[in-house]
């Protein structure tokens, strides 16, 4: 378990020295590829590995419970998501850089909502790039436009979209409302369990279609090559690249790789039964309150989990997992790698990181992803 953090050090009282602070559970799902070891204040994982052997991770083939009616209700929600005008618009802004050039993209997400992201490009681009889809972990959205670059930095064309409804943790431009009648329903704090009663109303019904719709925007920027789109994202951006993966084949989207890093929103059963941590104590929370809605809200989830949604991607992947994390524990994330491409033997590997916590690989699995995407663009279709 974290040791509880202590914000009296935090806020600069007097220690004995030396300190070690450490994080509270809670702040390791916010980060992106930032530090989390650094300065005076040591923050790093203090979790054993409290999950299954890797041996047994790698063999891990759970049997979760899919709705029989999972492909009809996500291709009628795709079909609804396109009675909707796009709408896609890219404004060329200062963003204050010298070697890279933005825009401000907005788009029509589920229900017709602007959502905005942003597109990076390599200054001066002006011909078809391949393309790189950014979808952010829980509390993070796109920030400001020096935020994240770095697909751009590696000369392909970067999109940065935000989670509706999130972003607290970046501010800046993060700004994308949930503007849908169902975000105000009853819940436990956070997002996890927003709408959770019904399938319909969930909140990551709105999320999933977003990210479905921004490969549609990407696709038909004149800046694009839409035949080599890759998808990635970390710990919530995971479990979103999962299922970007796993519903582009329902609406002909053609993806040249996926990329998630520690994903979220996988096995939902069997995280609440191992971790205590956040946001998976957000559906513990629910529960432990509106006891007679248990069955209502895992029939919900059934839908949306990371699980299901691997299995029925096909596009190359590359998973990372840490072996101490609390957050999304690693059975959770086995259990996605192991479906990913069904039966059809699609290409797949993992990278493990074991003795780290959420924060996974950081810039170590940043630099195995450039590579890796690199090689991805350069094949053929």
């Amino acid at each position: 378990m974290i040791i509880p953090f202590d914000r009296a050090a935090r806020d600069g009282a007097i220690m004995p020295s030396p300190t070690i602070v450490l994080a509270p559970a809670d702040r390791w799902f916010s980060y992106g590829t930032q530090d989390l070891c650094r300065g005076a204040a040591l923050e790093c994982p203090t979790m054993a590995m409290f999950d299954l052997s890797l041996d047994e991770l790698r063999q891990y083939r759970p049997e979760v419970y899919e709705p029989p009616d999972f492909d009809d209700f996500w291709r009628s929600t795709i079909d609804a998501a396109h009675g909707f005008d796009l709408a896609p618009t890219a404004t060329k802004i200062d963003n204050k850089l010298a070697l890279i050039d933005s825009y401000d993209v907005s788009f029509a997400g589920y229900g017709g909502t602007p959502v905005q992201a942003w597109l990076h490009v390599p200054a001066g681009a002006a011909g078809r790039l391949p393309a790189v889809v950014q979808y952010h972990g829980y509390s993070r959205g796109r920030g400001y436009p020096h935020t994240s670059t770095i697909w751009a930095q590696a000369g392909w064309a970067h999109f940065s979209m935000d989670t509706r409804g999130q972003g607290w943790h970046t501010g800046g431009s993060s700004t994308t409302d949930d503007a849908s009648a169902d975000a105000g329903g009853f819940h436990a704090p956070g997002f996890l369990t927003a709408g959770i009663t019904h399938r319909d109303s969930y909140y990551y019904r709105r999320v999933y279609i977003d990210a479905l719709r921004m490969l549609e925007v990407a696709r038909n920027l004149p800046l694009v090559d839409p035949d080599r789109l890759i998808v990635t994202g970390i710990s919530q951006g995971g479990g979103i690249t999962l299922a970007a993966a796993g519903l582009a084949p329902m609406a002909d989207i053609p993806l040249r790789a996926v990329a998630p890093d520690v994903p979220f929103l996988c096995h939902f059963r069997r995280a609440t039964e191992i971790t205590d941590a956040q946001p998976y104590a957000e559906l513990t929370a629910f529960v432990a309150g509106w006891r007679h809605l248990e069955e209502a809200a895992y029939n919900t989830l059934a839908y949306f989990d990371g699980v299901h949604l691997a299995r029925r991607a096909s596009a190359p992947a590359l998973f990372s997992v840490a072996l101490m994390d609390e957050v999304c524990p690693p059975s959770t994330v086995f259990a996605a790698f192991n479906a990913y491409g069904g039966e059809a033997g699609t290409a797949k590997d993992i990278e493990i990181y074991s003795h780290n916590g959420h924060e996974g690989g950081l810039d170590y699995q940043v630099d195995r992803q450039l590579s890796w995407f690199a090689e991805r663009f350069a094949d053929r279709a």
